[in-house]
């Protein structure tokens, strides 16, 4: 049994490949976009108005139409590819830390979620420039992720 999946996975590698990086770019677009709404909705709309209802509802669809489907996905296709035969070495560095900027990233985007239900309830207490900062965050687990994985340093 176990050999019939691994023929599977790695006659897949391909698409399994193909379709993670796709994943990534839809949550990375996402992730880098959400933040960003933050800033604005912080700095320029006033709690209660109809511009306050208009940005919920663009960043409750772009969290929830976009990137939780392309996290899931990602974290599917990521493991496909972990579970097909001699794609990872686990005896290098690289995969630990591609695994903490991950589990970093896949916290950052659960903050989000978070910070999301606070302009929902009227309670956000995050500046746009406390957004500004965290929308870095991303970016710095993005390069992490590229160079552990195309460059393999560590």
């Amino acid at each position: 049994m176990k050999m019939m999946i691994t023929d599977f996975l790695s006659d897949l590698y391909p698409w399994t490949k193909a379709l993670h990086v796709i994943s990534v770019i839809a949550w990375m677009a996402g992730l880098f976009y959400l933040p960003r709404l933050f800033v604005y909705h912080t700095e320029q709309v006033e709690t209660g108005t109809p511009t306050d209802a208009m940005f919920q509802v663009m960043e409750r669809r772009l969290l929830r139409a976009i990137m939780n489907p392309a996290m899931i996905a990602t974290w599917i296709f990521g493991l496909m590819l972990v579970f097909t035969p001699g794609i990872v070495d686990w005896s290098s560095v690289w995969p630990w830390i591609k695994a903490a900027a991950i589990a970093l990233m896949t916290w950052f985007h659960h903050w989000c979620g978070l910070r999301r239900k606070e302009f929902v309830s009227g309670t956000n207490s995050r500046t746009g420039r406390q957004y500004r900062l965290m929308n870095e965050l991303p970016t710095v687990l993005m390069l992490v992720i590229v160079i552990s994985v195309i460059v393999r340093p560590f």
